[in-house]
This record gives structure tokens, C-alpha cells and sequence, in this order.
């Protein structure tokens, strides 16, 4: 017996709002984490988390499928994301506030956006430089407002960092995008690849962490949460929707549901400029995607 429309789009709905729910507290599970365990040690744990998920989900499906063509690209994405990716970001954590980098990262889709131009040669449009100048005057207001109203100096470094690991996941949602493979299994195979490049980084690093509650809650949260659960939820989301795109706009709930948890469990003071620059580059990714689909 076929679901109707509104049950079906009700379920998709629920997926959809636990996705971004559980995705806004990963900024607040990033500082917590690294209170405790150092950068190469929380990309170790959440890696290996996340590569015992997927693993755990393709042997429940029995269907692992990487087309011929994707047996190459593969290992390079695993390198773009998670392995770089992650570092550098958690790297940007480590030296920034959370109310800081949550926005900044939040410019993925203008790092997508211009760098499709050369790699897919998809035109640049009007709506493109549009949302950029947008986005990027968001991170001016981001990071030049917020010191006089919290005290602290914004580490000019953990911007760059910040900035730089959307570039790396441009680079690699665009190697992936052609991509005929199943994708949990491009992706375990991507976590495969990570995985030992993570452990030589933590090995020639602080070494490996203890075992303790901090690992296996902020540890495990990170891998799970972050990087294994919600892409399950959110697929399924997606796959119920009758409407793809409107789904997607869900998405921009997320930084200021961020926001919340981060005032609430990190203590952080959200100023009335980070909302404000917040609000801009969300207007700017919305732009930018609009110009992705006309």
C-alpha cells in the first residue's frame, strides 16, 4: 500500500528538521571537543567513527557499488573530505570563537559557486557576483564588529583557516559531482582513505588520545552526528520531498539554530553584528544557489 502525498511529505519534513537540528549543534560539539582532545586526535576519533558507520550501514544494505570510473577520484576525495577538510576547519575552531567560525564556513557555497566557473565552466553570473559581495561583506561586518562588542581579538589566522576549508569542500563536492557510484559507498571508501592519513597526523602529533568519557561523547558526536547520521537523514529527506528545492532551503535554518546552542552550552556572547552579518551571508549563499539553478 502506497504512502499518500501528505504522509510522505510529512516524513520528509521530519527528516529534514532532524538533520539540521543535529547539524547545529556540531559547531558547539567542535570547542567542546577541543577542550579536550587536540585537532589531530578529534579528526582521528570522528573519522573512525564515521568510517564505522558507514561500513556498519553498507553491510545492513549488502550493496556496495564504485563504478569503475569513481575508483580513482575516490581516494582523492577522502583526502579533499574528510581528511583536509576537517583539519583545517577544526584548526579554525581551535583559534577561533564558535559564533565566529560558524559563519565563516557557512561561505562554502561561494567557494562552490566560483570555483564551478573554472573547473565545470559554468558561466558567472550576475546572481553569482551578487551573492558573493554579499557573503563577503558579511564576513567583513563578521570579523571587524564583533571584537569591539566581546573585548576579544579576532585571530586573523583562524579566519583565513576558516575561509580556506570551504575551499577544500568546493573541491571536493565538485570531484564527486559526476560521480555514478553509490554514494555511501563512494563515501566509505573516502572515510578509508582518510582514515590512515588521520592516524599518521595524530601518531607524529599529540599521539593517541585516551579512551575517557570526552572521547567517546565529543569524539563520537562529531564522527556520528557531523559526518555519518544526519547524510542519512538528509538523503532520506530528499528522497521523500516531492520538492527537492524547496527541502533544501531548510538548510538556512540551520547557522542561527547554531547560534542558539552555542549561546546556550559555550557561553559565548551573540552579538547584534553577528546576527546581522550572519543574516548576510545566508542572503548571499541564497543568491549564489539561485544562480546555480537558473
Amino acid at each position: 500500500m502506497s504512502q499518500s502525498p501528505i504522509y510522505k511529505q510529512s516524513e520528509a519534513l521530519a527528516y529534514g528538521l532532524a538533520a539540521i537540528i543535529l547539524w547545529s549543534t556540531v559547531a558547539t560539539a567542535f570547542k567542546l571537543g577541543l577542550n579536550h582532545l587536540a585537532i589531530e586526535q578529534l579528526l582521528l576519533v570522528g573519522i573512525f567513527a564515521s568510517w564505522s558507520f558507514f561500513l556498519m550501514v553498507l553491510l545492513f544494505k549488502r550493496c556496495f557499488y564504485l563504478a569503475a570510473e569513481d575508483r580513482l577520484i575516490a581516494p582523492v576525495i577522502g583526502l579533499l573530505n574528510p581528511f583536509a577538510y576537517y583539519l583545517i576547519l577544526f584548526s579554525a575552531y581551535d583559534r577561533l570563537p564558535a559564533h565566529i567560525a560558524q559563519p565563516l564556513n557557512y561561505t562554502w557555497a561561494i567557494s562552490l559557486a566560483l570555483l564551478s566557473i573554472p573547473l565545470l565552466k559554468e558561466p558567472l553570473t550576475k546572481n553569482t557576483m551578487l551573492g558573493f559581495s554579499l557573503s563577503y561583506l558579511g564576513v567583513f561586518v563578521l570579523v571587524y564588529f564583533s571584537s569591539p562588542y566581546t573585548g576579544q581579538t579576532i585571530d586573523t589566522f583562524g579566519v583565513g583557516l576558516a575561509l580556506l576549508s570551504t575551499v577544500f569542500w568546493a573541491l571536493y563536492w565538485i570531484a564527486g559531482k559526476r560521480s555514478r557510484s553509490d554514494p555511501t559507498s563512494l563515501t566509505f571508501v573516502a572515510f578509508s582513505t582518510a582514515l590512515p592519513f588521520s592516524l599518521i597526523v595524530c601518531l607524529n602529533g599529540p599521539g593517541l588520545p585516551e579512551i575517557d568519557r570526552y572521547v567517546l561523547t565529543f569524539g563520537l558526536w562529531v564522527g556520528l552526528i557531523e559526518m555519518g547520521i544526519t547524510y542519512i537523514l538528509w538523503q532520506r529527506a530528499l528522497e521523500r520531498a516531492s520538492n527537492t528545492g524547496r527541502m533544501a532551503q531548510l538548510i538556512f535554518l540551520s547557522p542561527f539554530i547554531s547560534m542558539f546552542f552555542i549561546s546556550t552550552f559555550l557561553g559565548e556572547n551573540i552579538t547584534p553584528s553577528t546576527l546581522i552579518a550572519l543574516l548576510i551571508i545566508v542572503m548571499g549563499t541564497w543568491v549564489t544557489q539561485r544562480s546555480t539553478k537558473d
